[in-house]
């Protein structure tokens, strides 16, 4: 039996001449915990439109439950979405935006009160039913926006980063009650962010895309353990992106020296990226280390120090429960499970060092560099 609730197949689309997305293809899962992840302007909420029926793509195929959906409008389809605003209605109370859909849907009277009752059994909104909207907290009006959208159990529900508006603990707890009411309902939930912890820790199953295309699919762990460029190995966590070559299987070559890893399959004296989590590098003696540098920044951040460590004018992020001083020269230790080789992409060479953490601020300092050099040339 064909369980998959979602198709996309070779989805296409522009606006004004720009492509928005690049032939997404996708299948999703009945009673999955689906999260689309990557930054602004990556097409992610426009895929999430495209399967509610908000938009219509280019060219392209959507099935639901094995039917093909495209002709199919928005609320004929048995998809519910919460948005970014939660679209609540500020006039009525929370009964009255929670029975909304029920009285569109002509649903019958006598079974609305148990509908209701455990639909705010739910969402933890027991005693609040007849508080107007604009006396509720951030977080009690999403309760009411997602009990509004269940009420009605959807096959599918679609959320387009609706824990965005709320402060760092709130969105934290939201989460777990999120996947909590997933898995209570079986609700297939496809979600929709840039936060790369929120996607790690509610997901089944994570979307990684960027300039309309799906960079990686799968589980959070493979996701963040196996990435599959230098663009997911960025954006998934921190990550030491380094240029290598594959000396053969189970051994390549950085920094001019080389190191046992676990990866196989690639040509003999293959350029490739290599990737270290900054967690799983250790910092020992010199003599004692694989490679040598200076540390250049020390940061503390509760749990654990930050260490940026130049080698080679390469800066590596090390994070370390012991603390170092800057100017200190330090080895390094990696262990062959510590390190991951991807292929060469687009990406490469954009990602992975740690002169600081920001693109427009490495352009911005090249770019005053430079302006101070045609001045001193003048």
């Amino acid at each position: 039996m064909n369980n998959n609730i979602i198709e996309l197949k070779d989805i296409r689309m522009s606006f004004d001449s720009e492509v928005v997305l690049d032939g997404i293809n996708l299948t999703i899962k009945d009673g999955e915990f689906v999260t689309f992840l990557g930054p602004s302007g990556c097409g992610k909420t426009t895929t999430l439109r495209i399967i509610a029926g908000f938009e219509s793509p280019d060219c392209g195929d959507v099935f639901f439950e094995g039917k093909k959906i495209n002709a199919v409008p928005a609320h004929k389809r048995n998809i519910n979405t919460i948005f970014q605003r939660y679209a609540l209605f500020p006039h009525l109370n929370v009964y009255e935006n929670i029975v909304f859909g029920l009285k569109v849907r002509k649903v019958p009277k006598s079974e609305i009160p148990k509908m209701i009752d455990e639909t705010l059994a739910l969402v933890n909104l027991k005693g609040l039913e007849k508080r107007r909207i604009d006396t509720l907290s951030g977080g009690q009006q999403q309760r009411v926006a997602i009990a509004r959208a269940i009420i009605n159990r959807p096959k599918l529900l679609l959320l387009d980063e609706p824990l965005s508006a709320l402060d760092l603990k709130l969105r934290k707890d939201m989460q777990v009650e999120l996947k909590n009411l997933q898995k209570q309902t079986g609700i297939t939930f496809i979600f929709v962010t840039h936060d790369q912890e929120e996607a790690l820790s509610m997901s089944d199953t994570v979307v990684v895309m960027d300039k309309g295309k799906i960079q990686q699919i799968g589980s959070p762990t493979d996701i963040y353990n196996e990435p599959k460029n230098a663009f997911v190995a960025d954006f998934i966590g921190e990550s030491n992106i380094l240029d290598g070559v594959m000396k053969k299987d189970f051994v390549v070559e950085i920094n001019k020296k080389q190191f046992t890893c676990l990866d196989r399959g690639f040509k003999e004296n293959e350029e490739v990226d290599v990737v270290i989590r900054p967690e799983d590098v250790d910092i020992v003696p010199t003599q004692q280390g694989m490679l040598e540098g200076e540390v250049t920044s020390v940061t503390f951040l509760g749990v654990h120090y930050e260490i940026i460590v130049d080698i080679n004018n390469f800066k590596w992020m090390i994070q370390t429960t012991d603390c170092y001083e800057v100017g200190e020269t330090v080895g390094l230790y990696i262990e062959p499970d510590a390190i991951h080789i991807m292929k060469k992409s687009e990406y490469s060479g954009m990602f992975g060092d740690y002169s600081s953490y920001s693109e427009e601020l490495d352009e911005m300092n090249e770019e005053a560099a430079a302006a101070a050099e045609e001045e001193e040339n003048e």
